[in-house]
Protein backbone atom coordinates (compact mmCIF):
# COMPACT_ATOMS: atom_id res chain seq x y z
CA UNK A 1 0.00 0.00 0.00
CA UNK A 2 1.36 3.39 -0.94
CA UNK A 3 0.64 6.86 0.31
CA UNK A 4 0.08 8.24 -3.16
CA UNK A 5 -2.71 5.94 -4.27
CA UNK A 6 -3.85 3.15 -2.00
CA UNK A 7 -6.25 1.72 -4.54
CA UNK A 8 -3.72 0.15 -6.85
CA UNK A 9 -0.69 -2.03 -6.99
CA UNK A 10 2.53 -0.65 -5.62
CA UNK A 11 4.28 -1.23 -8.97
CA UNK A 12 4.92 2.21 -10.52
CA UNK A 13 3.96 1.24 -14.08
CA UNK A 14 0.64 -0.28 -13.09
CA UNK A 15 -0.11 2.56 -10.68
CA UNK A 16 0.54 5.12 -13.42
CA UNK A 17 -1.66 3.18 -15.84
CA UNK A 18 -4.56 3.10 -13.38
CA UNK A 19 -4.21 6.81 -12.59
CA UNK A 20 -4.28 7.55 -16.32
CA UNK A 21 -7.47 5.51 -16.70
CA UNK A 22 -9.15 7.33 -13.82
CA UNK A 23 -8.12 10.77 -15.11
CA UNK A 24 -9.24 9.80 -18.61
CA UNK A 25 -12.65 8.87 -17.18
CA UNK A 26 -13.10 12.32 -15.66
CA UNK A 27 -11.84 13.99 -18.83
CA UNK A 28 -14.28 11.89 -20.86
CA UNK A 29 -17.15 13.09 -18.66
CA UNK A 30 -16.11 16.71 -19.18
CA UNK A 31 -15.98 16.20 -22.95
CA UNK A 32 -19.39 14.47 -22.96
CA UNK A 33 -20.95 17.33 -20.98
CA UNK A 34 -19.41 19.91 -23.33
CA UNK A 35 -20.63 17.94 -26.37
CA UNK A 36 -24.16 17.82 -24.94
CA UNK A 37 -24.07 21.57 -24.33
CA UNK A 38 -23.07 22.16 -27.95
CA UNK A 39 -25.71 19.81 -29.36
CA UNK A 40 -28.49 21.11 -27.12
CA UNK A 41 -27.64 24.74 -27.91
CA UNK A 42 -28.70 23.97 -31.48
CA UNK A 43 -31.54 21.60 -30.56
CA UNK A 44 -33.30 24.01 -28.20
CA UNK A 45 -33.11 27.80 -27.96
CA UNK A 46 -33.94 27.58 -24.26
CA UNK A 47 -31.05 25.34 -23.20
CA UNK A 48 -28.34 28.00 -22.83
CA UNK A 49 -30.61 30.53 -21.15
CA UNK A 50 -29.71 31.68 -17.63
CA UNK A 51 -33.07 30.36 -16.36
CA UNK A 52 -32.27 26.83 -17.57
CA UNK A 53 -28.65 26.95 -16.35
CA UNK A 54 -29.88 28.10 -12.95
CA UNK A 55 -32.52 25.36 -12.85
CA UNK A 56 -29.91 22.69 -13.66
CA UNK A 57 -27.50 23.97 -11.04
CA UNK A 58 -30.25 24.06 -8.44
CA UNK A 59 -31.34 20.52 -9.32
CA UNK A 60 -27.89 18.98 -8.91
CA UNK A 61 -26.46 21.24 -6.21
CA UNK A 62 -28.52 19.82 -3.34
CA UNK A 63 -28.25 16.27 -4.64
CA UNK A 64 -24.54 16.93 -5.06
CA UNK A 65 -24.21 17.36 -1.28
CA UNK A 66 -25.60 13.84 -0.87
CA UNK A 67 -23.31 12.53 -3.63
CA UNK A 68 -20.30 13.65 -1.58
CA UNK A 69 -21.30 11.33 1.25
CA UNK A 70 -22.24 8.49 -1.09
CA UNK A 71 -18.89 8.70 -2.86
CA UNK A 72 -16.96 8.36 0.39
CA UNK A 73 -19.19 5.46 1.40
CA UNK A 74 -18.56 3.69 -1.91
CA UNK A 75 -14.81 4.26 -1.53
CA UNK A 76 -14.86 2.64 1.91
CA UNK A 77 -16.67 -0.35 0.41
CA UNK A 78 -20.26 0.43 1.43
CA UNK A 79 -23.43 1.75 -0.15
CA UNK A 80 -26.47 3.64 1.11
CA UNK A 81 -29.95 2.99 -0.26
CA UNK A 82 -31.61 5.13 2.41
CA UNK A 83 -30.41 8.57 1.25
CA UNK A 84 -33.72 9.70 -0.24
CA UNK A 85 -35.74 8.48 2.75
CA UNK A 86 -33.33 10.06 5.26
CA UNK A 87 -33.51 13.39 3.41
CA UNK A 88 -37.29 13.19 3.57
CA UNK A 89 -37.22 12.35 7.28
CA UNK A 90 -34.99 15.38 7.98
CA UNK A 91 -37.49 17.63 6.21
CA UNK A 92 -40.49 16.12 7.94
CA UNK A 93 -38.95 16.18 11.43
CA UNK A 94 -37.81 19.79 11.13
CA UNK A 95 -41.17 20.86 9.69
CA UNK A 96 -43.13 19.10 12.42
CA UNK A 97 -40.95 20.59 15.17
CA UNK A 98 -41.39 24.05 13.66
CA UNK A 99 -45.18 23.66 13.50
CA UNK A 100 -45.12 22.65 17.18
CA UNK A 101 -43.35 25.89 18.03
CA UNK A 102 -39.63 25.10 17.85
CA UNK A 103 -37.25 27.67 16.37
CA UNK A 104 -36.58 26.60 12.74
CA UNK A 105 -32.80 26.70 13.19
CA UNK A 106 -32.97 24.53 16.30
CA UNK A 107 -35.47 22.22 14.62
CA UNK A 108 -33.10 21.85 11.66
CA UNK A 109 -30.10 21.10 13.88
CA UNK A 110 -32.11 18.50 15.78
CA UNK A 111 -33.20 16.86 12.52
CA UNK A 112 -29.68 16.82 11.10
CA UNK A 113 -28.47 15.35 14.39
CA UNK A 114 -31.15 12.65 14.16
CA UNK A 115 -29.91 11.79 10.68
CA UNK A 116 -26.40 11.47 12.09
CA UNK A 117 -27.73 9.07 14.73
CA UNK A 118 -29.33 6.99 11.98
CA UNK A 119 -25.92 6.79 10.31
CA UNK A 120 -24.34 5.82 13.63
CA UNK A 121 -26.83 2.98 14.10
CA UNK A 122 -26.32 1.74 10.55
CA UNK A 123 -22.54 1.92 10.91
CA UNK A 124 -22.62 -0.11 14.12
CA UNK A 125 -24.89 -2.73 12.59
CA UNK A 126 -22.39 -3.09 9.73
CA UNK A 127 -19.25 -3.22 11.88
CA UNK A 128 -20.41 -5.00 15.05
CA UNK A 129 -23.00 -7.46 13.73
CA UNK A 130 -21.26 -7.69 10.34
CA UNK A 131 -24.41 -7.03 8.35
CA UNK A 132 -23.96 -5.80 4.79
CA UNK A 133 -24.45 -2.11 4.01
CA UNK A 134 -26.96 -3.05 1.32
CA UNK A 135 -29.31 -4.88 3.72
CA UNK A 136 -28.93 -2.37 6.57
CA UNK A 137 -29.58 0.69 4.40
CA UNK A 138 -32.43 -1.06 2.58
CA UNK A 139 -34.08 -1.66 5.95
CA UNK A 140 -33.52 1.93 7.06
CA UNK A 141 -34.92 3.18 3.75
CA UNK A 142 -38.21 1.60 4.81
CA UNK A 143 -37.86 2.72 8.44
CA UNK A 144 -37.15 6.36 7.55
CA UNK A 145 -39.89 6.46 4.93
CA UNK A 146 -42.35 4.86 7.36
CA UNK A 147 -41.39 7.32 10.09
CA UNK A 148 -42.04 10.20 7.69
CA UNK A 149 -45.51 8.85 6.94
CA UNK A 150 -46.26 8.36 10.64
CA UNK A 151 -45.19 11.92 11.50
CA UNK A 152 -47.21 13.50 8.68
CA UNK A 153 -50.04 10.95 8.50
CA UNK A 154 -49.41 11.05 4.76
CA UNK A 155 -50.25 14.76 4.49
CA UNK A 156 -47.70 17.40 3.35
CA UNK A 157 -46.73 19.98 5.97
CA UNK A 158 -46.95 23.56 4.70
CA UNK A 159 -44.61 26.12 6.24
CA UNK A 160 -45.95 29.51 5.24
CA UNK A 161 -44.65 31.24 8.37
CA UNK A 162 -40.96 30.38 8.01
CA UNK A 163 -38.86 33.47 8.83
CA UNK A 164 -37.21 35.21 5.83
CA UNK A 165 -33.67 34.54 7.12
CA UNK A 166 -34.38 30.79 7.13
CA UNK A 167 -35.98 30.88 3.69
CA UNK A 168 -32.80 32.56 2.46
CA UNK A 169 -30.95 29.25 2.81
CA UNK A 170 -32.98 27.67 0.02
CA UNK A 171 -34.36 30.69 -1.83
CA UNK A 172 -31.88 33.53 -1.35
CA UNK A 173 -29.12 34.66 -3.70
CA UNK A 174 -25.67 36.20 -3.33
CA UNK A 175 -24.70 38.40 -6.30
CA UNK A 176 -27.34 36.59 -8.34
CA UNK A 177 -26.09 33.11 -7.39
CA UNK A 178 -28.54 30.96 -5.35
CA UNK A 179 -27.25 30.49 -1.80
CA UNK A 180 -27.90 26.73 -1.98
CA UNK A 181 -25.37 26.54 -4.82
CA UNK A 182 -22.86 28.43 -2.67
CA UNK A 183 -23.39 25.87 0.13
CA UNK A 184 -22.90 23.08 -2.40
CA UNK A 185 -19.57 24.46 -3.61
CA UNK A 186 -18.34 24.95 -0.05
CA UNK A 187 -19.18 21.34 0.86
CA UNK A 188 -17.58 19.99 -2.33
CA UNK A 189 -14.38 22.03 -2.00
CA UNK A 190 -13.89 21.06 1.65
CA UNK A 191 -14.68 17.38 1.03
CA UNK A 192 -12.45 17.16 -2.03
CA UNK A 193 -9.54 18.81 -0.22
CA UNK A 194 -9.88 16.56 2.83
CA UNK A 195 -10.18 13.42 0.73
CA UNK A 196 -7.04 14.30 -1.22
CA UNK A 197 -4.83 15.70 1.54
CA UNK A 198 -6.07 14.86 5.06
CA UNK A 199 -4.49 11.75 6.54
CA UNK A 200 -7.67 10.74 8.36
CA UNK A 201 -9.67 10.84 5.12
CA UNK A 202 -6.99 9.00 3.15
CA UNK A 203 -7.65 6.08 5.48
CA UNK A 204 -11.01 5.76 3.73
CA UNK A 205 -9.14 4.64 0.61
CA UNK A 206 -6.94 2.24 2.56
CA UNK A 207 -9.96 0.65 4.22
CA UNK A 208 -11.90 0.27 0.98
CA UNK A 209 -8.91 -0.94 -1.03
CA UNK A 210 -7.73 -3.67 1.36
CA UNK A 211 -9.40 -3.75 4.77
CA UNK A 212 -7.21 -6.53 6.18
CA UNK A 213 -4.00 -4.78 5.16
CA UNK A 214 -5.33 -1.55 6.62
CA UNK A 215 -5.99 -3.30 9.93
CA UNK A 216 -2.47 -4.72 9.98
CA UNK A 217 -1.10 -1.22 9.45
CA UNK A 218 -2.92 -0.01 12.56
CA UNK A 219 -5.97 1.63 10.98
CA UNK A 220 -9.18 1.16 12.97
CA UNK A 221 -11.30 0.26 9.96
CA UNK A 222 -14.54 -0.10 11.93
CA UNK A 223 -14.26 3.50 13.11
CA UNK A 224 -13.62 4.62 9.54
CA UNK A 225 -16.73 2.81 8.30
CA UNK A 226 -18.90 4.20 11.08
CA UNK A 227 -17.55 7.71 10.58
CA UNK A 228 -18.23 7.67 6.85
CA UNK A 229 -21.74 6.28 7.35
CA UNK A 230 -22.51 9.01 9.90
CA UNK A 231 -21.13 11.65 7.51
CA UNK A 232 -23.27 10.36 4.64
CA UNK A 233 -26.48 10.42 6.68
CA UNK A 234 -25.65 13.84 8.14
CA UNK A 235 -25.16 15.30 4.66
CA UNK A 236 -28.54 13.83 3.72
CA UNK A 237 -30.00 15.77 6.65
CA UNK A 238 -28.35 18.99 5.47
CA UNK A 239 -29.69 18.49 1.95
CA UNK A 240 -33.17 17.77 3.31
CA UNK A 241 -33.21 21.02 5.29
CA UNK A 242 -32.13 22.99 2.22
CA UNK A 243 -35.00 21.45 0.24
CA UNK A 244 -37.44 22.31 3.03
CA UNK A 245 -36.24 25.91 3.03
CA UNK A 246 -36.44 26.07 -0.76
CA UNK A 247 -40.02 24.82 -1.10
CA UNK A 248 -41.44 25.92 2.26
CA UNK A 249 -43.02 22.51 2.75
CA UNK A 250 -42.26 18.91 3.68
CA UNK A 251 -43.89 15.99 1.85
CA UNK A 252 -43.65 12.38 3.08
CA UNK A 253 -43.05 10.99 -0.41
CA UNK A 254 -40.10 13.26 -1.22
CA UNK A 255 -36.94 11.58 -2.49
CA UNK A 256 -38.48 8.34 -3.75
CA UNK A 257 -35.97 6.83 -6.16
CA UNK A 258 -33.38 9.50 -5.39
CA UNK A 259 -30.83 6.83 -4.45
CA UNK A 260 -30.73 5.77 -8.12
CA UNK A 261 -29.52 9.24 -9.16
CA UNK A 262 -27.01 9.47 -6.33
CA UNK A 263 -25.45 6.04 -6.85
CA UNK A 264 -25.45 6.48 -10.62
CA UNK A 265 -23.66 9.83 -10.33
CA UNK A 266 -20.96 8.44 -8.03
CA UNK A 267 -20.35 5.35 -10.17
CA UNK A 268 -20.40 7.31 -13.43
CA UNK A 269 -17.81 9.62 -11.86
CA UNK A 270 -15.44 6.73 -11.13
CA UNK A 271 -16.38 5.47 -7.66
CA UNK A 272 -16.15 1.68 -7.65
CA UNK A 273 -18.76 -0.62 -6.16
CA UNK A 274 -15.79 -2.79 -5.17
CA UNK A 275 -14.45 -0.03 -2.92
CA UNK A 276 -11.12 1.80 -2.79
CA UNK A 277 -11.69 4.07 -5.79
CA UNK A 278 -13.40 7.38 -6.46
CA UNK A 279 -13.09 11.16 -6.38
CA UNK A 280 -15.44 13.94 -5.34
CA UNK A 281 -14.73 15.79 -8.58
CA UNK A 282 -15.68 12.74 -10.65
CA UNK A 283 -18.92 12.24 -8.70
CA UNK A 284 -19.90 15.89 -9.20
CA UNK A 285 -19.28 15.49 -12.92
CA UNK A 286 -21.55 12.45 -12.78
CA UNK A 287 -24.42 14.33 -11.13
CA UNK A 288 -23.89 17.24 -13.55
CA UNK A 289 -24.13 14.86 -16.51
CA UNK A 290 -27.39 13.38 -15.20
CA UNK A 291 -28.77 16.88 -14.67
CA UNK A 292 -27.89 17.86 -18.24
CA UNK A 293 -29.51 14.64 -19.52
CA UNK A 294 -32.71 15.33 -17.55
CA UNK A 295 -32.88 18.93 -18.75
CA UNK A 296 -32.27 17.85 -22.35
CA UNK A 297 -35.02 15.23 -22.23
CA UNK A 298 -37.49 17.82 -20.91
CA UNK A 299 -36.57 20.46 -23.50
CA UNK A 300 -36.83 17.87 -26.28
CA UNK A 301 -40.37 17.05 -25.08
CA UNK A 302 -39.47 13.44 -24.34
CA UNK A 303 -41.97 11.83 -21.97
CA UNK A 304 -41.03 11.84 -18.28
CA UNK A 305 -41.77 8.10 -18.27
CA UNK A 306 -38.60 7.55 -20.29
CA UNK A 307 -36.33 9.41 -17.89
CA UNK A 308 -35.92 6.66 -15.28
CA UNK A 309 -35.40 4.12 -18.05
CA UNK A 310 -32.63 6.19 -19.61
CA UNK A 311 -30.99 6.87 -16.23
CA UNK A 312 -31.16 3.16 -15.43
CA UNK A 313 -29.41 2.33 -18.71
CA UNK A 314 -26.72 4.94 -17.96
CA UNK A 315 -26.20 3.38 -14.51
CA UNK A 316 -26.00 -0.12 -16.01
CA UNK A 317 -23.39 1.05 -18.50
CA UNK A 318 -21.36 2.78 -15.77
CA UNK A 319 -21.42 -0.31 -13.54
CA UNK A 320 -20.41 -2.52 -16.48
CA UNK A 321 -17.45 -0.24 -17.24
CA UNK A 322 -16.48 -0.24 -13.55
CA UNK A 323 -16.63 -4.04 -13.44
CA UNK A 324 -14.51 -4.42 -16.57
CA UNK A 325 -11.87 -1.95 -15.37
CA UNK A 326 -11.74 -3.61 -11.95
CA UNK A 327 -11.28 -7.08 -13.42
CA UNK A 328 -8.50 -5.87 -15.73
CA UNK A 329 -6.75 -4.20 -12.82
CA UNK A 330 -6.94 -7.41 -10.76
CA UNK A 331 -5.60 -9.49 -13.65
CA UNK A 332 -2.67 -7.13 -14.19
CA UNK A 333 -1.71 -6.91 -10.51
Amino acid sequence: MTANNPTVSSQPGKQSLFQDIRKMRELTLVLIIIAMFVVMSFASPYFLTWANMKAMMLSFSTEGIVVVGMTMLLIVGGIDLSVGAVMCLAMVMAAKLFVLGTNPWLASLMSIGACGVIGLIMGNLVTRIKMHHFIVTLAFMGIARGASLVITQGTPISLFSLPPEFKFVGQGTIWGVPFSIVIFFIVVIIADYLLRHATAFRKIFYTGSNERAAQFSGIKTDRIKIGVTVLSSTLCGVAGIIYMSKFGAATPNFGVGLELNIIAAAVIGGASLKGGEGTIFGAILGIALLSVVSSSLILLNISVYWQDLIKGLILLFAVAVDHILHNRTVQQS
